[in-house]
């Protein structure tokens, strides 16, 4: 396997028309913003003299009501990281969603204001900042607009609003407000043109449309306004707390300082959540460390096989080519004893191989009744390769251990021999074993079904039934002194084999003993699927799967078909036993390949998904299984040709991946939000990477388009806009998604 040089967070994005489909739009501007209104009306009429007469009308008020100081928290789809939320999250921006989508929109910030300028923005604190509020767990100070806007809640400005702009109903309205300190303040408020940036629209619409343009028309039903914050939780974890504020009234102080008492704002929403310690490694990171030695460069396809680490000279001779290649191929020198009690070394390997396994030739017997049979002699080097012999005593060892499976097999072989032993004696039997015979028929006392026939047979001109015969001949007979008999030869274990290799019987024999025949094939099916095999047989030295890696491997058939004859070979008597041990080994198929990965994203991350390609189609595992708490191990069907683990899937949420970069996506043409490699792209492969984009002050508050190296030009250019252009608010919001990070590996 090779890793895709592209090894770094992308989407998990489905293909148009298949499962889900997200658009992001700009913004809604209102026709009419929220405020107040007058009609005003005049009529200017002409006499008949020639004379204007100017007739006004009465004025007639109107209100465009919208949610200004409070709205319905019922109202708020999601919000990220959820309410009371404890993980790693300094590298998420949280946001929320509005069920409204024109609710930022539809109101001006202030006078002068671009149009699409939201009127409220995400904030968030973290604990010891907000003096009313030390722990961050979301205290506020209530009361009512009218004790707000004269100064009665407490210190620091409140909004300036204009009286014109108020209903009298708004002064008796509730509101919830929080204290902010000037100076931070001054530190965490966004730009009015960032502002802009950090609100869109994001539809989750139907899924039969294209992914490119505003066609079709947005569905009403699927939109949600997003509001994203502009801070990162702290990296040294923590008790943070969000609030939706509304900075209407607020605008002057966004582009200057904060008055020295603060500004007390309007808390529209509020949420808080705990981030833990971020240890500076993540799934992203872990992920990139098993595909890439420094980040950068993929791993070698030789450093992706299973086998032990092995350093040769660079033309190495006979013998020690005949070593290394046998090494290359997943095998391990060990000490062996011989039978004559010498000394020496051999080969051993599982199951699972470095290279595809060599082609064996053709046995003498279809199967293997000793481990000795198994034994491959390197008569060049009198050494011996030992995997096939351990593979069947291994399969011999795990049969004796389980007393289950042995009575099963006992059992079965017991009635199917019986069975056997029967056809061979009535030949009656055997020609109706492709028919109409049953097992029962064949494991029912022979005594009961010649009564049943005598029931049901004969003649009807000769009187019925063949009871009704024998009953009325019995007495002539016995008066006469004559006796039946009948003379039956001998039948042998050759004779029942013989029987055992016509066609249908062998079917016909399976069905001798349902139960123990089922119990036999299940295990030896776990058996295939490596299921009761230990680590140690899977890689015989720890030092083929290192901590931190991934491994992929073939599976040798021939090593599970020698471990199967190991099982079966347990209380075999004679061949007729070994015969039937054939019908018990036609179960499911053995794995092709095998990925085996060592790392703590499988304790940290059980719900990581991994995936198996071949061409573009998925391929199903036929096991997925952990060893200890870090080893987890994935078997295919077939060879595949793409693996790919990647991270649980969640809910949309914007920031940094694990290795503290975003995903450029495309933002034109037919294939929008496709992935098109990291931003800042490497080198160098430091966390200095993107801080650069976070505003001096150690507040990590993301320069969104401020002055300096701010991020909204950075990605402006990278996307090839010049002249002024700049990526629209719904592209930003494109560019900070952080999806699910995913790593490939693909086989050469």
């Amino acid at each position: 396997m090779t890793t895709t040089p592209d090894s770094a967070s992308r989407p998990r994005t489905s293909e148009p028309g298949t499962e889900h489909r997200t658009r992001f739009f700009d913004h809604r501007i209102p026709s009419l913003y929220a405020g107040r209104y007058r009609i005003d009306n005049r009529q200017t009429l002409r006499d008949v003299g020639g004379q204007d007469r100017v007739i006004d009308a009465t004025p007639q008020p109107f209100d465009v009501v919208q949610p200004r100081f409070s709205f319905d928290p019922t109202g708020i789809s999601a919000r990220f990281p959820v309410p009371d939320a404890v993980g790693t999250y300094s590298q998420t921006l949280p946001h929320i969603n509005l069920d409204a989508p024109g609710l930022p929109w539809n109101r001006p910030l202030g006078p002068g204001q671009p149009a699409a300028v939201p009127w409220m923005a995400l904030l968030v604190f973290r604990e010891d900042e907000l003096p009313e509020d030390p722990d961050a767990v979301g205290l506020v100070k209530a009361g009512t607009v009218r004790r707000l806007l004269d100064g009665g809640l407490g210190t620091g400005k409140p909004p300036a609003l204009p009286p014109e702009s108020l209903r009298p109903d708004e002064y008796n309205e509730q509101c919830a407000t929080v204290l902010v300190p000037n100076a931070l303040f001054d530190a965490v408020k966004p730009l009015p043109v960032e502002m802009g940036h950090l609100a869109h629209l994001r539809e989750g619409g139907r899924p039969d449309a294209t992914r490119a343009g505003d066609a079709p028309e947005p569905d009403e039903g699927e939109l949600n306004a997003v509001v994203v914050a502009n801070r990162f939780p702290a990296a040294a974890g923590g008790r943070h707390v969000a609030h939706l504020v509304s900075l209407e009234g607020f605008d002057a102080y966004l582009t200057t300082p904060a008055p020295t008492g603060g500004v007390r704002l309007v808390s529209l929403a509020s949420w808080s959540f705990t981030t833990e310690p971020d240890s500076g490694v993540g799934f992203g990171d872990l992920a990139q460390h098993l595909a890439t030695a420094d980040g950068i460069t993929p791993r070698p396809a030789d450093g992706l096989r299973l086998r032990v680490p092995t350093a040769g000279p660079a033309s190495p001779g006979g013998p020690e080519k005949e070593a290394l290649d046998r090494m290359a191929g997943g095998a391990v020198a060990l000490p062996q004893r011989l039978a004559s009690g010498e000394r020496t070394f051999a080969f051993y390997r599982g199951p699972l191989t470095a290279q595809p396994a060599q082609e064996l030739p053709a046995p003498a017997s279809t199967r293997l009744d000793s481990p000795g049979e198994a034994l491959v002699y390197v008569q060049q080097y009198g050494v011996f390769d030992t995997a096939y012999a351990a593979s069947f005593t291994a399969g011999r060892t795990l049969a004796l251990a389980d007393a289950e499976f042995r009575s099963a097999l006992l059992e079965f072989r017991s009635a199917a021999r019986a069975a056997a032993r029967r056809l061979a004696s009535h030949p009656e039997l055997t020609a109706r074993a492709t028919t109409a015979l049953t097992g029962r028929q064949l494991t029912a006392p022979l005594a009961f079904e010649a009564f049943d026939r005598l029931l049901v047979d004969g003649d009807a001109r000769s009187g019925g039934a063949r009871l009704v015969q024998a009953l009325d001949q019995a007495g002539p007979q016995l008066r006469d002194g004559r006796r039946r008999t009948a003379a039956r030869s001998r039948r042998t274990i050759g004779d029942a084999r013989t029987v055992l290799a016509q066609p249908g019987v062998a079917d016909l024999l399976a069905q001798a003993a349902p139960d123990p025949f089922a119990k036999v094939t299940a295990w030896l099916d776990a058996l295939r699927r490596l299921e009761l095999l230990s680590l140690s047989h899977l890689v015989p030295d720890p030092s083929a799967l290192p901590a931190e890696s991934i491994r992929f491997a073939y599976i040798d058939a021939e090593w599970v078909r020698a471990a199967v004859d190991g099982a079966l070979s347990v209380g075999v008597g004679h061949t007729l036993d070994a015969d039937l041990n054939e019908l018990a080994i036609g179960g499911g198929q053995v794995p092709k390949c095998a990925v085996l990965i060592n790392s703590s994203l499988v304790p940290n991350w059980p719900n990581a998904i991994f995936t198996g390609y071949q061409g573009s189609d998925a391929v199903e595992p036929v096991r997925d299984a952990v060893f200890g708490t870090e080893i987890r191990l994935l078997l295919f069907p077939e060879v595949i040709d793409r693996f790919e683990l990647a991270e649980p899937p969640r809910g949309l949420c914007f920031g940094l991946s694990d290795i503290g970069t975003i995903e450029l996506r495309q933002i034109t043409g037919d294939r929008i939000g496709h992935p098109m490699g990291e931003f800042p792209p490497p080198p160098p492969a430091d966390d200095s990477r993107f801080r650069r984009f976070l505003r001096p002050g150690d507040r990590d508050v993301l320069n969104v388009d401020g002055t300096g190296d701010a991020l909204v030009p950075a990605l402006s250019t990278a996307h090839g806009l010049t002249g002024g252009r700049r990526i629209s608010s719904a592209q930003f919001a494109l560019q900070m998604i952080d999806a699910p990070q995913a790593q490939t590996f693909s086989r050469p």
